[in-house]
């Protein structure tokens, strides 16, 4: 009997001969119509063909979750007059290849509403409708195009388009496109889907170089970049419950209501036989670029007229990217569980001694630059051995309310001063369940009565500390796997559910700064699983990041017995001045104490305080410092100068005055005519020597400091030596009378106004920061030199006053 004729089906899988290349396609079809009782009067037009090829059909992810997502296809949209072929592809020699497909297709699953005995038979059809392929040459590419074709004409069927999934890993891209563009192309004027896998590209640089690469081959219109969280039930929502309730959420979704938004995807597993991945990646590039943004963009983009348009859906999301601020390393803590290293010693073969800081923690807070946002933090977090599997988004409403009477008479309805949220749970969890909840006394949302059901048991149940009877809770009438919701998504040519080559790109131009940033931070440890306790905790202050707990730290001396108190700042002397040490967050808050401290001096001596400082890196936590910690700061009484500035626009990122108004002076209140920025652009250009901008400077100092002695000069390190910008080798700034010069430097933007050794060692006191494992070396040799500024110019600062104190973390003091 033919294989349509259900009545004659009594031959178990394992008879089925996989390598057979399915026949009487539109028979099947027929089949299908009657078994689902959808059988039309008359013959349905075909729609075409579909051939879809399964690249790395044997591997992990085809055996998890793709077989099983193209069979739902298969249910999905064989009754409405399309035809498929599914073809699995790898390098697996023929036979073992099929025996491989063949085990996991016995293992497919129908859903709960269709009864086992048509189960049985939807499984047989779909199973007849697959082979396996071995491809690993161009011309088994063209193999396969032939026996597509051939089969297509032979049975009077007309191809409508491929899809190609890329199953693979990222380095076999290039090789597989380039036989698919060469050989096993459908015919112009057919549509082509080619769909892959993340990771797409380690940082910025390497994305766009896999980017190029493939647009060798493919127009990015058939490119669909999987991010299979946008595929989430909950997730895939987002816009849509954003659009249906337009009208309760247009007056609150903004900057004036919402108090922050989490987006968290928390896990119980470590990374043991995955490590080698994780040291290339660690948790940031696993999670937090891709999974977590594009949360983070669905919830922040502007919400277009139509979100059925996928142009208008990308077009929104490519603009939310460009609000969002570059975060600072101080934007994020990381940590590392306890035996991630062991495990990397073991898979990687490395020694006892190998210590990594590849991160299996991260905190990141991230803040948008606009009117909608701006000012509101979006907390993105995730983890490896933490307490709990869940995931989920939480937007929280700010709350103004008082209530006069006791809490136990708050009306979940009406009273305002119970929380106000609206969550969407993306799984796992106490719910367990896709899910999205909304605080009864914010709105009763629209949802889609064909998508979606309202549920009220289980009210013993708390979320975020409130019972489930609190909220309106709605969960899918049926749930989907992720891959199934795309790969219907990817058929039906749905690009807002996928990756563009613009989105991928901003995304790696937002992460991948802090990601170099971090690369040199040495994560914090954590025992793993509910030990954590409060230790992963970290609190805002801000737009900075930091944990609630602080580590302890030992001094590792065998003959005392080490407690953590005694663990210390440690005072001694460097270059025979004053020595402060200590781990980096500790030293700048020494270091902004010591400053306030000097500067009340200065103003009960005198009525101010003239402070000069430097550019770079290094006081950058500095300055968030004083600008968010020390309230009782004179700065009323304060001049700032600075000790030199990059020949660029004072609106220049480039620029360290630019920096010093970014990070300090529009937090805190100094007059304004007491703020002096170095005069490098006069006349319409910069830092030309006919518009005497040193001179005008070093005048302005001697009219408002007394003697040009600077009550506090705050100085930094470069790994050369150079400090200010005075560089070895060159005599400028040195010696002599002269206050302020300009200078080269030997990297870009090269030339530069500084204050000269003279006028700086003319201070009552200088402060030198040095910090960072990348110092160490200059540290070391400075500490032996002697005065020897044309070789080292820091070793020429000696301030007649004689008050220098060097501030000089660990990792730059000990390496």
């Amino acid at each position: 009997m033919p294989p349509w004729n259900i009545n004659a089906r009594k031959q178990s899988l394992m008879s089925i001969n996989l390598s057979v290349f399915p026949k009487m396609l539109f028979r099947a079809i027929f089949a299908l119509h009657f078994l689902w009782g959808v059988l039309p009067s008359e013959p349905r037009e075909s729609r075409g063909h579909i051939s879809v090829v399964l690249l790395g059909a044997t591997g992990d992810l085809a055996n998890k979750y793709l077989w099983q997502g193209l069979f739902q296809l298969y249910l999905d949209e064989v009754s409405h007059g399309h035809s498929f072929t599914f073809h699995g592809a790898a390098q697996t020699e023929p036979e073992r290849g099929r025996r491989l497909v063949f085990e996991r297709l016995k293992r497919l699953a129908c859903p709960s509403d269709v009864p086992p005995n048509r189960c049985a038979v939807l499984k047989d059809q779909f199973i007849k409708l697959t082979d396996y392929h071995q491809l690993k040459t161009a011309e088994d590419y063209a193999t396969l195009n032939r026996q597509i074709t051939t089969t297509l004409s032979q049975e009077g069927m007309q191809e409508a388009g491929r899809i190609f999934y890329f199953s693979v890993p990222p380095f076999a891209y290039a090789e597989i496109a380039r036989h698919i563009n060469s050989s096993c192309r459908p015919p112009p004027g057919l549509w082509l889907r080619v769909v892959l896998e993340k990771p797409f590209g380690h940082d910025l640089r390497s994305a766009q170089e896999l980017a190029d690469e493939l647009r060798t081959f493919f127009r990015e219109e058939e490119i669909y970049r999987v991010d299979h969280y946008l595929g989430k039930q909950a997730v895939a929502h987002i816009l849509p419950f954003r659009d249906q309730n337009r009208h309760h959420l247009d007056p609150i979704w903004n900057r004036h209501h919402v108090e922050r938004v989490e987006i968290v995807l928390k896990e119980t597993v470590d990374v043991k036989n995955r490590t080698g991945f994780y040291e290339k990646y660690g948790v940031i590039r696993d999670i937090h670029q891709n999974h977590l943004t594009e949360i983070l963009m669905f919830l922040a983009m502007e919400l277009p007229a139509n979100i059925s348009s996928s142009e208008d859906v990308i077009r929104s999301k490519l603009q939310a990217f460009t609000s969002l601020q570059s975060p600072e390393i101080t934007s994020a803590v990381i940590g590392q569980y306890v035996a991630y290293n062991s495990h990397v010693r073991e898979e990687l073969q490395k020694g006892q001694d190998y210590f990594s800081r590849t991160p299996t923690f991260a905190g990141v807070l991230v803040h948008l630059d606009n009117l909608r946002w701006e000012g509101v933090p979006f907390i993105l977090a995730s983890g490896k051995v933490l307490d709990e599997r869940i995931s989920y988004v939480r937007i929280l409403f700010k709350n103004r309310a008082y209530c006069t009477q006791n809490e136990t008479m708050w009306d979940p309805e009406s009273s305002q001063c119970k929380p106000r949220q609206i969550i969407f749970h993306i799984g796992q969890g106490e719910l367990n369940s896709p899910a999205i909840l909304v605080s009864r006394n914010l709105f009763k949302p629209t949802m889609p009565d064909s998508g979606w059901k309202e549920v009220r048991d289980r009210p013993q149940l708390r979320i975020f500390g409130q019972p489930l009877s609190d909220y309106y809770v709605y969960i899918p009438v049926a749930e989907r796997d992720a891959y199934s919701v795309l790969i219907s998504r990817i058929y039906s040519g749905k690009k807002e559910s996928f990756i563009t080559v613009e989105n991928l790109l901003a995304s790696w131009a937002f992460w991948t700064p802090l990601l170099d940033g971090l690369s040199i931070q040495v994560p914090r440890l954590y025992p793993g699983g509910r030990e954590n306790e409060q230790l992963l905790d970290f609190e805002m202050v801000g737009r900075e990041v930091s944990f609630v707990a602080k580590e302890t730290i030992e001094l590792m001396d065998a003959r005392d017995e080490q407690t953590p108190d005694k663990y210390k700042t440690i005072q001694s002397r460097f270059r025979q001045s004053q020595l402060i040490t200590a781990w980096s967050e500790e030293l700048i808050n020494r270091l902004a104490s010591d400053i306030e401290a000097t500067a009340a001096s200065a103003v009960r001596r005198s009525g101010e305080f003239h402070m000069a400082l430097s550019g770079g890196s290094s006081p950058l936590a500095l300055f968030r410092q004083l600008a968010t910690r020390h309230f009782g700061f004179p700065w009323r009484q304060t001049h700032l100068w600075l000790v030199d500035e990059r020949c660029v626009p004072l609106t220049d990122l480039e620029s360290n005055f630019g920096t010093l108004h970014e990070q300090l002076l529009r937090h805190v209140r100094v007059p304004y005519f007491n703020i002096h920025p170095m005069p490098v652009h006069l006349n319409r250009r910069l830092c030309v020597e006919e518009d005497k901008g040193p001179e005008l400077y070093a005048n302005e100092i001697a009219a408002l400091v007394t003697n040009s002695s600077f009550d506090l000069v705050l100085l930094g390190v470069g790994a050369d030596g150079h400090t200010a910008s005075l560089f070895p080798h060159s005599p400028v700034g040195l010696e002599g009378s002269q206050g302020v010069v300009f200078t080269e430097s030997p990297v870009k933007p090269h030339q530069r106004m500084t204050l000269t050794l003279p006028l700086i060692n003319k201070a009552k006191r200088v402060s030198v920061l040095v910090m960072g494992k990348g110092k160490h070396d200059i540290v070391t040799v400075v500490s032996r030199v002697g005065h020897e500024p044309k070789k080292w110019p820091v070793s020429g600062v000696s301030p007649s006053s004689g008050q220098i104190a060097w501030y000089v973390d660990y990792e730059a003091l000990l390496g």
